[in-house]
């Protein structure tokens, strides 16, 4: 492997490489070029023409962390992975975590499978630092070490965790809060409780309207708790359930899935203490539902 440079004149990236790896082959450069694997300044650059600067520092990562935007089992979409935490994007129909019946076909199976390399008598392993539905899309967080996953989980309730959904109908105002008790004790479905109580658990979601069209509304939720159906309770609780969402009263399934997608999350590095942020953009599947030429953004 090449040692790092420091950058001291103006230069090119891909001529300014040839320069200083004379010895290593052009085409490997290129090679490494292509699947991100010279980093400039700790980040991955894939343009040959990308323009250095004096005191840049590049080099060719040592890593096997996946490339940002590779697929890896079951269709998950890595967004970020280092030593310590693996950020990914979840696909509607995949379970987070086994329950009683299944066992392979989890996002942690597979991301399992993947940090393993193969490996199967290998002990790396991933931890879930939270869940989404199998029915809802989007991001998702694992740990790579038990002790990333303890910072983590213990400050999890701070992160920025967004959402967007389509939903039936129209919703009262353009913006607002979703705040009730929720019962939690029957394990299949969530119930909007009469009032407070020690089997109800407070629950509050913030919402914005995105779009709207003749029969639809897009909009965005941010989590205030994380309570299990939050978000789908409250919007069928509002009459206007998450559109596919036949268990909370939906009447439409269009796109043939739950339309409910995490879209955004903004959390503090477990190690670095670094601000993470990530956006994910609503699947197509789902934004054509509400985003057509007879839809309409709020004034």
């Amino acid at each position: 492997m090449p040692r790092p440079f420091t950058v001291s004149e103006p230069s090119e990236l891909l001529a300014r490489c040839f320069e200083a790896w004379p010895d290593t082959k052009k085409s490997q450069v290129r090679r490494w070029l292509k699947f991100q694997a010279i980093t400039v300044n700790g980040r991955p650059v894939p343009q040959f023409n990308h323009p250095l600067r004096v005191g840049d520092e590049v080099a060719v990562r040592n890593d096997r962390f996946a490339v940002p935007h590779s697929v890896v089992g079951a269709g998950i979409r890595i967004f970020f992975e280092d030593s310590n935490l693996l950020v990914v994007e979840k696909p509607s129909g995949l379970l987070s975590i086994a329950g009683g019946t299944e066992r392979e076909r989890t996002a942690y199976r597979q991301l399992t499978d993947h940090v393993r390399r193969g490996n199967t008598m290998s002990s790396a392993r991933v931890w879930i630092v939270h869940r989404l539905d199998r029915e809802t899309s989007g991001l998702m967080v694992f740990a790579k070490t038990p002790e990333a996953k303890e910072i983590l989980q213990g400050r999890w309730e701070e992160a920025e965790k967004r959402y967007e959904a389509v939903v039936e109908g129209r919703l009262p105002e353009r913006s607002g809060t979703f705040e009730c008790a929720l019962d939690e004790s029957n394990p299949f479905k969530v119930a909007v409780a009469p009032r407070p109580g020690p089997e109800t658990r407070h629950a509050v979601t913030h919402y914005r309207v995105l779009a709207t069209s003749a029969w639809r509304t897009l909009v965005e939720l941010t989590l205030g708790t994380g309570r299990r159906h939050q978000i789908r309770v409250h919007l069928a609780a509002a009459g206007c359930p998450v559109v596919g969402d036949k268990k909370y009263g939906a009447v439409s399934d269009p796109a043939g899935r739950l339309a409910l997608h995490a879209c955004a999350l903004r959390f503090p590095h477990p190690v670095t203490d670094k601000e993470m942020r990530f956006v994910s953009p609503l699947p197509k599947d789902l934004a054509r539902l509400v985003l057509t030429k007879h839809s309409s953004l709020p004034r």
